[in-house]
């Protein structure tokens, strides 16, 4: 070798094309990336389509801001809205199954025994159990199910990347082409899924939305818009007579804070109202697991005056949440005056990334003054203090992140303006939908969407409805499809295209799932047929997914033979 080595023609020959391939190789800012199928974004919908196009033998890559996946699953909403758990099939069940069979083992159990927990909040279902399901459970075991889904499916991910929203989105003739990240990375794809809360991509590949909410005139519905004097919940002022005013009663004096002075609108209304985002915490009293509410350094306690009204009127509920395991909750807004901050999102869903940073910034700013004022605040009763003292974030949660949510409750942003638009009136079951590819059950949710002052001069909330279906529902395939004459193929199997009040049930984390597998399915079917994804036959289409366990019809009485 080292007579071969000692021609010198031949060894300059072999360090240029050595240095020439780690030129090739070094990382650049416009690597370019191909795949049958790209995903943006990194919640449950994400992770779900992405499992089905492996299942269906294509090639996918997951490109997301997110360096922790899975949504809101696995950021703190660990207590399931679910609705009937009878319609919930396919990869979304898969989910809930492993969460059963993870707390099988006894070293899940590292806080309380597991008898003790028991069958506490929606529990188990009551069938075979190798396919026992369990929709309670702790953050990070929901991120773990996510990243054992990604490992076992050989799954690309590409977290950190952040999308150039503003001309990173190349389309022509209604085709994207390739979507760019800021750091330069160029992603090429046949179909492209738009799987974030917020339809980021969507938007840049200038596909219509909607923001806010549409008034009923819209899509003849009967529960959109503003929703004056509807007091579903305890989440509203209702008898309290509370004066909005620094002094009491004198308008002169000035407002108090997070109280509009704007008019609220006429009932049934449209505006640019978004309903209210918090945090969904995960709190223990688990001795020796207990990280204590902190103090935030710009803490004012006179953001919280509404709420020492709201105690000298005789209503404590503040904190709401349901019980997950090992002594934890999933914490969530409860009464008039919470963790929901309402009316300080409208701007979020369209924001610049610095921008959105503000508003979580002071979203979490407001969220732990809160929890600090509950506990040290004269104006809460002393019981009350020494019970949250007794409380915290749980220490083995969300650790690389001061314990806190990665993830804010993003419960509506932009709305896709699809083929279809879903709207009370199927969700009521009053419309018939022709093609389903999934489907739905909870009640539409909105969370408060204003917080204003009434004719007689008294503070009261706005947007708060829980309006139940009398049945399951079905989901139109034209809700993850935009107009063809607009896009081609992108599928948004999260900001699907509805109506307000519409998505308010629509939002759940399984039926995310559920229509991110659907998303998966078209995407590879098109592919399969080299067509477009809105040109594949729906008969084709609906019995794969019934072959992957979707469900998609449901009938009561077969479901009750059955058990």
């Amino acid at each position: 070798m080292w007579n071969f080595l000692s021609n010198t023609s031949i060894f300059k020959s072999i360090v240029c094309a050595f240095l020439l391939m780690q030129i090739a190789c070094a990382p650049n800012n416009e690597k370019n990336i191909d795949a049958e199928v790209v995903i943006y974004g990194g919640t449950s919908a994400a992770i779900a389509t992405a499992v089905q196009l492996a299942r269906m033998d294509k090639s996918v890559i997951i490109v997301c801001p997110e360096t922790h996946i899975g949504g809101l699953s696995s950021s703190g909403l660990g207590f399931t809205d679910l609705g009937n758990k009878e319609v919930i099939g396919g990869i979304s069940k898969e989910f809930y199954q492993e969460v059963y069979k993870h707390y099988q083992n006894e070293e899940a159990w590292n806080w309380q025994p597991r008898e003790e927990y028991g069958n506490e909040g929606q529990g188990t279902t009551a069938i075979d159990d190798e396919l026992k399901t369990m929709w309670t459970f702790e953050p990070h075991v929901a991120e773990q199910i996510f990243e054992q889904f990604v490992k076992e499916h050989n799954i690309t991910i590409h977290r950190d990347k952040w999308l150039d929203r503003e001309k990173g989105v190349e389309v022509e003739n209604g085709i994207i082409k390739s979507i760019s990240m800021l750091d330069g990375e160029n992603y090429k794809a046949n179909i492209f899924v738009d799987a974030t809360y917020e339809g980021d991509l969507m938007a840049a590949a200038g596909v219509n939305y909607h923001v806010g909410r549409e008034a009923n005139s819209v899509y003849g519905e009967e529960w959109n818009g503003v929703q004056k004097g509807i007091y579903h919940h305890s989440h509203n002022f209702q008898q309290l007579n509370i004066s909005p005013y620094v002094i009491p009663g004198d308008s002169t004096s000035g407002v108090l804070p997070r109280i509009s002075t704007a008019p609220p609108g006429e009932n049934g209304s449209g505006d640019k109202g978004v309903q209210a985002y918090n945090y969904r915490l995960c709190t223990t009293n688990a001795e020796g697991n207990v990280v204590p509410f902190e103090k935030p350094e710009n803490y004012d306690p006179a953001q919280y005056e509404l709420l020492r009204r709201v105690f000298e009127g005789g209503r404590y509920s503040m904190f709401g949440g349901g019980k997950i395991p090992n002594k934890k909750r999933d914490v969530n807004n409860v009464g008039p005056f919470s963790s929901d901050n309402i009316g300080m999102n409208y701007d979020y869903p369209e924001a610049s990334y610095e921008k959105r940073k503000e508003i979580l910034k002071e979203h979490i700013d407001y969220h732990k003054g809160l929890l600090y004022f509950w506990g040290h605040d004269e104006s809460v009763p002393e019981r009350f203090r020494t019970s949250i003292k007794k409380w915290g974030l749980a220490k083995d949660e969300f650790v690389d992140n001061g314990h806190w949510p990665y993830q804010i409750y993003v419960r509506e942003a932009r709305r896709m303006i699809g083929e279809f638009v879903m709207t009370d009136n199927e969700i009521l079951g009053k419309k018939k939908v022709l093609k389903p590819i999934g489907m739905g059950s909870y009640a539409m949710d909105s969370h408060n969407v204003q917080r204003y002052i009434t004719k007689e001069g008294y503070v009261q909330n706005e947007g708060d409805l829980g309006i139940e279906p009398d049945a399951p529902y079905q989901i139109h395939l034209g809700t993850i499809l935009p107009k063809q004459d607009e896009c081609k193929n992108l599928l948004v199997p999260a900001a699907v295209s509805s109506s307000h009040i519409a998505f308010g049930s629509i939002r759940m984390e399984p039926v995310f799932m559920i229509l991110g597998q659907s998303a998966g399915t078209l995407a590879a079917m098109a592919i399969d047929a080299d067509i477009n994804i809105h040109d594949v036959d729906y008969t084709a289409l609906k019995e794969q997914l019934l072959k992957d366990d979707q469900v998609l019809e449901y009938n009561k009485q077969l479901v009750e033979a059955s058990k």
